[in-house]
């Protein structure tokens, strides 16, 4: 199967409140756009078909997502943490038809991650081999963005609390392969982190 036949949807998690935040991050300006918009445009350069889960702040992220062309899957349960919006995705894939080849998880806080990393992900991914390919960490931790095997599908379905998929990667360690993008990962959590980053950026 080449890589361009690979069916690989990119999930994007944005239904957190922000609490550390103190604001829906995932409005917040980054350059002519938001972080989740900014987000958004990083995915499609890669894919046509991006799927957005939101939550906290449903409605008014909403209408500000709704100009792009991704599919919108609401997690009721958001206040569970990230675990249950990646059961909310998994649930929707594993209903699908056609079956997905596997599935790119990527956070709406991490703007320094580009599509040609999101390729690199994409292009060292081996279907239907039970593989887990990751992005790295700092003391080899490895995390989001993350392409699970449709064979996870049904354990992803099952997560409901905040610590994401950290289990699933920690459970099949043995069969995660793992790539350092160009710049740090970083996650945007606080908003003195966010202005330092915006003021260096912009």
């Amino acid at each position: 199967m080449s890589k361009h036949s690979l069916h690989i949807p990119i999930v994007i998690l944005a239904a957190g409140a922000s609490e550390r935040m103190g604001t829906a991050k995932q409005l917040l300006a980054w350059g002519n756009n938001t972080l989740l918009g900014h987000t958004i445009e990083t995915t499609l350069k890669t894919t046509d078909d991006v799927y957005v889960v939101l939550g906290a702040n449903y409605a008014v992220i909403k209408n500000k997502t709704i100009k792009f062309p991704v599919t919108i899957i609401r997690n009721k349960d958001w206040k569970s943490g990230l675990g249950k919006s990646i059961a909310c995705a998994a649930d929707h894939f594993l209903n699908l038809k056609p079956k997905v080849d596997g599935v790119l998880i990527c956070l709406a806080d991490q703007p320094f991650i580009d599509s040609d990393f999101l390729n690199t992900l994409i292009h060292n991914f081996t279907p239907n081999t039970d593989q887990i390919i990751a992005t790295s960490y700092k003391k080899g931790i490895s995390g989001v963005p993350v392409i699970f095997d449709k064979v996870y599908l049904s354990e992803l379905s099952k997560l409901s609390d905040d610590k994401g998929a950290k289990v699933l990667l920690k459970k099949y360690a043995s069969l995660v392969k793992a790539f350092k993008p160009k710049l740090e990962n970083i996650d945007l959590d606080h908003k003195e982190d966010y202005e330092n980053l915006y003021r260096n950026q912009f």
